[in-house]
């Protein structure tokens, strides 16, 4: 009889199902394999060169007008009433029913309908746009004629969670890839040892968790990388040999053996990116240090972001807008910042004490996002760098309880400002109330078509291919918002 395993049909138990189709893929058993597939060959090609460099710059669709973007996310969401929609139609309302002063309420998420409630801050107009800001902001109020202020901004989920999804992906539903996995997917980057989505994490990881980060269907080199804005910011960031040559040869040994899998596997995406993250991870341990070293920075920058600010959190995100500088600066393409963990509140999410919760977060991060955009401006970077500050919805115009408000999906103020954005302007009206858009109402597939095309990427054009139809951020809709960008 001889060695069954030398017959091409003999099925070893030890090989795994990769393995057989490896054999498979020569000889006969890649013809009937084939017919069995219905012809589709390509199946069983070998595997296709594993780049070298899978972040690399990409072209874009058309020429782009900003390089990077950095994401200000303050979750929990902000009340465009007490910041960037000035309604004075509310004192004069203050305290009466809303059901007889506004009309029809829509259901909140909470239904806790109190009486009108009129800002407790005072609203001025600023720079030379005479842009309305409240007394909240006073330092990004400075920044006024850098900002294009949409004020008709809606989202389709009140909760949390979903609205986080839906900001950041497209779509209320967990597992989708994130807008920033989206830019890098769609551009690369152009720094080969820091990843092309940097997450830097102040204290608050969002409701919905590391995925409202995550790359989703996507490869998993798009993912988003959680860093720390103080203390250790990585784990295993330092290494581990103190001898380098000795660490150097057991990176070649690891890379030999990752080419080996690669080699004997048909295809695996998650093998690829997990090798090419191995290999980030290792160039990360030199760049990343560097990069959260400050000491190259003057006393006079770090005080312009609030760095020796005496509010604890004021620090935070001062560093953290600093770092989102540093970043886009060595070729990261996008940047995210979440809040500081601000003593006792639940992120901006002021269902009561709206006065304290509000202050506290504003005063967070009021001096740093402002110094961000004094700096970039002064390095001739603003102009390349779009700079996002959104939540994921508004807030009522009424109280819930006596001094809180509820989620408002229906109408609330996002800004952007630098990277092709026309500065001090506004875009869009909520009605008298501030509470529903009423003028050139926006969804966020509106948002984030804007955000690719000033990237010089066509929305409707990044596709990925996935449970049978070419899927996209912005769904099967999105326009570019045209009348706000600068000629």
């Amino acid at each position: 009889m001889g060695d069954p395993r030398q017959n091409p049909f003999f099925l070893d138990p030890r090989i795994d199902r990769r393995e057989m189709l490896r054999r498979a893929s020569n000889g006969f058993g890649a013809l009937a394999l084939t017919a069995l597939l219905g012809g589709r060959s390509s199946l069983l090609a070998a595997p296709a060169a594993v780049p070298r460099r899978p972040m690399a710059p990409k072209a874009p669709h058309a020429k782009p007008k900003a390089k990077s973007v950095i994401f200000l996310f303050m979750e929990g969401a902000v009340s465009q009433v007490d910041s960037f929609d000035h309604k004075p139609l509310l004192a004069k309302y203050h305290g009466q029913d809303p059901r007889k002063a506004i009309g029809k309420l829509e259901k909140t998420q909470f239904e806790a309908v109190g009486q009108v409630l009129k800002s407790p801050w005072q609203f001025r107009q600023h720079g030379q746009s005479g842009l309305w800001v409240s007394e909240l902001f006073p330092h990004v109020a400075s920044r006024a004629d850098d900002l294009c202020v949409i004020r008709s901004m809606t989202s389709n989920f009140p909760e949390h969670t979903s609205a986080n999804y839906f900001l950041h992906s497209g779509s209320g539903l967990q597992g989708r890839p994130s807008m920033g996995a989206w830019v890098t997917y769609g551009l690369g980057s152009s720094n080969d040892d820091l990843p092309g989505y940097v997450v830097l994490n102040g204290g608050q990881i969002p409701s919905g968790g590391l995925d409202t980060f995550g790359n989703g269907f996507l490869p998993a080199t798009y993912q988003g990388s959680l860093l720390h804005a103080r203390g250790t910011p990585l784990a295993n960031v330092v290494p581990s040999e103190r001898s380098a040559p000795l660490q150097e040869a057991k990176r070649r040994l690891v890379g030999r053996l990752n080419q080996h899998s690669l080699e004997d596997s048909v295809r695996s995406d998650a093998l690829s990116s997990a090798i090419s993250n191995y290999e980030l991870a290792a160039r990360m341990q030199v760049a990343i240090p560097d990069l959260m070293d400050l000491a190259g920075e003057s006393e006079a920058t770090k005080r312009l972001y609030g760095m020796d600010a005496a509010f604890e959190h004021t620090r935070t995100y001062g560093r953290e807008c600093l770092l989102a500088r540093r970043l886009v600066e060595r070729g990261v393409r996008f940047v995210e910042l979440t809040i500081p963990m601000v003593d006792g509140y639940s992120r901006w999410d002021a269902h009561g004490g709206l006065v304290k919760n509000h202050g506290d977060n504003a005063r967070a991060v009021d001096q740093p996002i402002a110094g961000l955009l004094m700096d970039l401006r002064q390095r001739g970077l603003l102009d390349e760098t779009l700079v996002v500050w959104a939540g994921e919805f508004g807030r009522t115009p009424f109280a819930q309880g006596s001094d809180g408000r509820d989620h408002n999906e229906f109408g609330f103020s996002v800004w952007m400002a630098g990277g092709g954005v026309r500065g001090g302007i506004t875009y869009g009206e909520t009605d008298e109330w501030g509470y529903k858009a009423a003028v050139d109402k926006l969804e966020m597939h509106d948002l984030h078509a804007t955000i690719l095309h000033l990237l010089g990427m066509d929305h409707e054009k990044l596709t990925y291919r996935f449970s049978g139809r070419d899927i996209r951020l912005t769904d099967v809709r999105g326009e570019v918002i045209h009348r706000i960008l600068a000629s």
